[in-house]
């Protein structure tokens, strides 16, 4: 975030923004109207040069600059942004959560784009208004591919959770075959056999060659696997109801799966390309010290920078803790103070979600039983001492944040360091400065 340092008068048109067409109104610094709202269509070239003279009239009659404001929209507002910026105009972007809470102009309860164009204006002319930094085209692409990416999985898990109620259904015993069910062998044999009088009724040495033409060990493997099969489809016999519907979908649900699979890979790949031929900018540099934090890899880094955008917007990590949504829901009124207190979500989910898989990294375990991180770990017991576990993964959360910022702000790889040395060297640092 970014605030308006000028206090000097201006003309602010406020514009709220919607998918086909959008409302502009112009206020001038007395609060006061020019006009009546106007209604923008964004598939009409000329509505979008009126739009352009009416605030070229306003500012030549009133001898002030304009600076517009749209009300961030998903991804509506980035088009009439980038027109109005290459127009030559001051163009910036508000938070929604800044219009909705702002005072009601009105005694009425009114609720339209024409009203919502005039209040966006009105809240332009506040000297402290907080406005959204626009990001770089790299930093929009990475996101844009991110979020996508977390989509198409979010739906990929709905498809696989779909393909194991079908099992539970007609083949319940087939699901603790496999470590998963979505492994190549597990699918491959499921799409040639599919139920389990058709695994019954084929060869065994031909299930055995499809056991080991997709999977990585040897015929021991194959023959235990075939015979856990064979031993799951007698059971199913006996326990389980089918109708022919049920393999067509299983079929379906395998084939869906094999899709995602496919725009995922193409997804992390376009990734890779992207980082690599921009591997001289700051904005990769900044991936890679991510990176460096042992639980963030390429993703989780390439998808907080993506959601982070410039990360000279944010002074102090409660600033990053407010814009992830990790800031606490304050509830107080009077003498009344909320004990129960949550996070606020109100910030990037996808940001959440990977500092969330990045605290859960650091709180676990190597195989040789070591902590992966001992100062998280010893951090979050000693939480779960007089906390619940979800609020002491809070808690970690935040310091994963605060880790983040850190190596950002200093421009230096991660290194665990110890609570101790850590004070150690904030009192040598802070004797050096006084001296």
């Amino acid at each position: 975030m970014s605030n308006i340092t000028k206090y000097d008068l201006f003309i602010s048109v406020g514009i709220d923004v919607g998918a086909d067409f959008s409302w502009m109104s112009i206020a001038l610094p007395n609060q006061t109207f020019v006009g009546k709202p106007f209604k923008i269509l964004h598939s009409d070239l000329n509505s979008l040069a009126i739009t352009v003279s009416k605030i070229k009239e306003a500012e030549e009659l009133y001898s002030l600059e304009s600076r517009i404001f749209l009300e961030s929209t998903g991804i509506y507002h980035y088009p009439l942004f980038c027109y109005l910026r290459d127009k030559g105009f001051h163009v910036s972007v508000i938070n929604p959560i800044i219009t909705k809470n702002s005072t009601n102009i009105n005694i009425r309860k009114v609720h339209n784009d024409r009203f919502d164009s005039k209040k966006a204006a009105l809240i332009g002319l506040k000297p402290d208004l907080k406005v959204s930094l626009m990001p770089s085209d790299f930093a929009l692409n990475l996101r844009n591919l991110s979020r996508e990416y977390y989509d198409l999985m979010d739906n990929r898990s709905a498809y696989v959770n779909k393909l194991q109620g079908e099992l539970r259904m007609v083949f319940p015993q087939y699901l603790k075959i496999f470590s998963k069910i979505t492994t190549n062998t597990a699918m491959t044999l499921l799409e040639k056999y599919t139920s389990p009088d058709a695994f019954l009724s084929a060869p065994k040495d031909e299930i055995i060659a499809s056991i080991r033409s997709t999977a990585r060990f040897g015929l021991t493997y194959a023959q235990n696997k075939y015979n856990s099969i064979i031993q799951a489809a007698n059971d199913a016999k006996a326990f389980g109801y089918a109708v022919s519907s049920n393999f067509k979908r299983i079929l379906l649900y395998i084939r869906f799966i094999r899709q995602y699979d496919e725009e995922i890979s193409a997804i992390l790949s376009d990734m890779h390309e992207l980082v690599d031929a921009n591997k001289d900018t700051d904005f990769v540099k900044q991936i890679h010290l991510i990176e460096s934090f042992k639980g963030a890899g390429f993703l989780s880094a390439v998808s907080l920078m993506g959601e982070i955008g410039d990360f000279s917007a944010f002074r102090s990590p409660k600033q990053l803790f407010a814009y992830f949504g990790l800031d606490p829901a304050v509830k107080q009124s009077g003498k009344f103070n909320g004990t129960k207190v949550s996070m606020s979500k109100r910030g990037s989910r996808i940001a959440r979600r990977v500092i969330h898989t990045m605290a859960l990294i650091s709180i676990s375990k190597n195989k040789d039983g070591s902590a992966k991180n001992p100062v998280l770990r010893d951090y979050y017991l000693l939480k779960c001492q007089s906390k619940p576990k979800m609020v002491a993964l809070g808690a970690v959360m935040h310091k994963v944040c605060n880790i983040v910022f850190a190596i950002l702000r200093d421009k230096k790889e991660f290194q665990i360091i110890t609570p101790e040395q850590h004070q150690k060297n904030y009192l040598k640092a802070r004797c050096d400065f006084a001296a």
